[in-house]
C-alpha cells in the first residue's frame, strides 16, 4: 500500500520497494504556467537547483514538462537525504553566479534535440500559449534576471505546491525539506488554437500523428491500447507499411488527457499509411472494436497490477494526482474499473476521440477527403490602418493602433498587440510577433516601403514584458530586394547618326532600285553577249547599294 506521510509540510507518499531506493520530489508548475515571452524560466530554475552538486556517484535527475516539474534520485538513505536536502536549499537560494552558464546549457541542450513527430502537434493545438508552449524555443532566457527567478521560486517552489513521493520502507533519515510556505497552484486552463475539430495540418515529419483530448478514465486509457494493437495489426503486421506504431495516453491534470496515435512512413507509401490510418479510426469510430483486444489489453493491465513493484511504480502519477486534485483509486479499485470496461465504453470513447481529432499528414497530403477540416493558417480578419506596399511583389504591410496585418495572396495574417504572446526584436529592426493562436507575422524593414518611426511604432503597441530582444544578425543574414537592372545608356552618341542613318537609307533605296530596274530590264529585253559592259554596270551598282547600306548597320550597332 502507499501510505501517506508528511515531512516538513510537505504531502509524502512512501511505496515499499524490492529494488534500490528511490524518491521524487514534484512541484506543480511547468511550462504551461509560463508566457511565450518568459519561456524557459521553470527549465532554467531546474538546472540551477542541481548545478551545484556537481557530477553525482548515484543517479539524480531533473525534468520538466508542461505542468510539473520534478527532482528525482536513485541510491542509499544518505544519499536521498542529501540530494533532496540540497535541491530545497538551492530553490530558495539559487546559485546566481551559475546564471549565464546555466542559460548557455539550456540554449545548447534546446539546439542539440532531435525533432520529434509529435513536438508540432502543442502549438496547432493549443496555440502559443499554456499548454502549447512546448513546441516553442526558450525565447525567455536571455532576459531573466536573479530577481525573476526569486520571485518564480517563490510563487511556484513551494511546500504546499509540492508532493514527495519515495520507494522504500522509509523516510531517510535526516531528510529536510526547507521550502518556503506558499498555496497549492490549480493547472491553467487549456486554450484552444482550433475554431474546428476535426482538423488536419501538414507537417514535413515523416510520419502521421492523431491527438485528441477526452475525458479522463479507465476506459480511455484502455482504449489507447486497444487502438496500438489495431494499429500494429493494419499497418504493420498485414501491410509491412509502418515500422512504429505506437498510441499514448497523458491527463494534463485537469480531468481530461491526451489521447495520440503515431505510424511512421517511407516517403514511397505515405499515401498508403495514411488511407490505412485513417480506416483504423472510421472502424473504431463505428464501434467496429474487437473484443479479444479489449480482452488482451485488460489482461496486461491486470498482469501489471499484479506485480510486486506495482505501488513504488505507480508513485510518480499518483504524486501528479495528489497535486491536481485527481482521484487515486487504489489496486482494488483499479481492477474493478478494469473489468466494467465494455465494447460500447471504447465505441464512446472513440466519438470522442474523432470529435477532438487533431491529424497531422505528411507533406504534400490532405485529409479532407476524410473529414477533417484544414487547421488555419492565416488570419480570418485584418486591422484598419495604414497600408504599406513590399518592395517586392504584390503583399504589403497594414499598421493599426490595434495591431499589425500582413497582407498575402495566400490570406492574410494579423497579430493584434494585446494578443500577441511575444515579440521577438532584432538590433537591425526586424520583428517578429506571434499571436496567441500561433500565428507569426514576420517584418522586415529592408524589405517594405516604411516611413521614419513606424518600427518604433509597432514596439510601443506591443506590450513591453512581451518584447524578447534577439541577438544581433550578420550582413548576410538580413534580406534584401534584388536591385533593379536598368539597360545603361550608350556612350557616345552624337546628333549626327540618325540624319547620317536616314541618307543612307535613302540612297540604298534610290540606288537598290536603279538596279533592280536594270537588272528585270535587261532580263526582259533578252539581252545579246555584247551587252557585258552593261551587266559590269548593274554589278557595280549593286556594289555601291551594299556600301550605301552599311553606314545604316555600322550606326545600328553602335547605338544598342
Amino acid at each position: 500500500m502507499i501510505q501517506h506521510l508528511d515531512v516538513d509540510g510537505v504531502p509524502t507518499l512512501l511505496a515499499p520497494t524490492g529494488g534500490p531506493m528511490h524518491a521524487g520530489l514534484t512541484f506543480r508548475v511547468g511550462t504551461a504556467d509560463e508566457t511565450l515571452a518568459r519561456a524557459g524560466i521553470t527549465h532554467l530554475i531546474e538546472h540551477l537547483a542541481l548545478a551545484p552538486l556537481g557530477l553525482a556517484d548515484y543517479h539524480v535527475n531533473g525534468a520538466t514538462a508542461p505542468a510539473f516539474t520534478t527532482f528525482h534520485t536513485q541510491g542509499s538513505e544518505a544519499d536521498i537525504a542529501g540530494f533532496l536536502t540540497a535541491v530545497c536549499g538551492h530553490l530558495s537560494d539559487l546559485p546566481a553566479a551559475r546564471l549565464d552558464v546555466e542559460k548557455e546549457i539550456l540554449r545548447t541542450e534546446w539546439s542539440s534535440r532531435g525533432a520529434v513527430a509529435i513536438d508540432e502537434i502543442p502549438l496547432w493545438r493549443y496555440g502559443a500559449r499554456d499548454f502549447g508552449l512546448s513546441s516553442y524555443p526558450e525565447w525567455g532566457l536571455s532576459a531573466l534576471t536573479a530577481d525573476d527567478l526569486r520571485e518564480w521560486t517563490a510563487r511556484w517552489f513551494t511546500r504546499e505546491n509540492a508532493v514527495l513521493w519515495i520507494a522504500g520502507d522509509r523516510v531517510p533519515a535526516g531528510l529536510r525539506l526547507p521550502l518556503p510556505t506558499g498555496v497549492r497552484q490549480p493547472v491553467p486552463v487549456a486554450s484552444s488554437a482550433l475554431p474546428q475539430t476535426p482538423a488536419y495540418f501538414v507537417s514535413g515529419a515523416r510520419a502521421v500523428v492523431l491527438d485528441s483530448v477526452v475525458r479522463r478514465r479507465t476506459a480511455a486509457s484502455v482504449f489507447a491500447g486497444v487502438l496500438e494493437r489495431e494499429l500494429y495489426r493494419s499497418l504493420r503486421q498485414d501491410a509491412g507499411l509502418s515500422y512504429t506504431t505506437t498510441t499514448g495516453y497523458e491527463p494534463r491534470g485537469d480531468g481530461y488527457a491526451s489521447l495520440w496515435a503515431l505510424a511512421d512512413a517511407l516517403a514511397e507509401k505515405q499515401d498508403a499509411v495514411l488511407g490505412g490510418f485513417v480506416d483504423v479510426l472510421a472502424k473504431l469510430r463505428v464501434g467496429r472494436i474487437e473484443q479479444a483486444d479489449l480482452d488482451a489489453t485488460v489482461a496486461k493491465r491486470e498482469d501489471f497490477l499484479g506485480t510486486a513493484e506495482v505501488d513504488a511504480a505507480r508513485l510518480p502519477s499518483y504524486a501528479l494526482n495528489v497535486l491536481t486534485g485527481q482521484p487515486n483509486p487504489s489496486i482494488d479499485e483499479h481492477r474493478a474499473e478494469l473489468k466494467t470496461v465494455d465494447l460500447a465504453d471504447l465505441h464512446e470513447v472513440a466519438g470522442e476521440m474523432t470529435a477532438s481529432a487533431l491529424l497531422m499528414v505528411p507533406g504534400g497530403h490532405t485529409a479532407d477527403w476524410a473529414g477533417f477540416v484544414a487547421a488555419p493558417i492565416h488570419s480570418a480578419d485584418t486591422v484598419e490602418g495604414t497600408t504599406y506596399r513590399a518592395k517586392e511583389g504584390a503583399g504589403g504591410i497594414r499598421i493599426g493602433t490595434d495591431g499589425v496585418t500582413y497582407l498575402r495572396a495566400e490570406g492574410p495574417l494579423t497579430v493584434r498587440y494585446d494578443d500577441c504572446s511575444a515579440m521577438l526584436a532584432w538590433p537591425d529592426g526586424a520583428r517578429q510577433l506571434i499571436g496567441a493562436d500561433a500565428i507569426v507575422l514576420h517584418i522586415e524593414p529592408t524589405m517594405l516601403e516604411l516611413p521614419p518611426g513606424t518600427i518604433q511604432a509597432i514596439d510601443t503597441g506591443v506590450p513591453a514584458d512581451r518584447h524578447v530582444t534577439m541577438p544581433t544578425r550578420t550582413p548576410d543574414q538580413i534580406p534584401q530586394p534584388r536591385p533593379i537592372v536598368r539597360p545603361a545608356e550608350p556612350a557616345g552618341r552624337s546628333w549626327w547618326e540618325i540624319p547620317a542613318m536616314v541618307l543612307s537609307g535613302l540612297g540604298t533605296l534610290l540606288m537598290g532600285g536603279l538596279c533592280l530596274l536594270l537588272t528585270i530590264g535587261m532580263f526582259a529585253a533578252d539581252s545579246e553577249p555584247d551587252d557585258t559592259w552593261f551587266w559590269g554596270v548593274i554589278a557595280v551598282g549593286w556594289v555601291l547599294t551594299v556600301i550605301l547600306a552599311l553606314p545604316i548597320v555600322l550606326l545600328k550597332r553602335r547605338r544598342r
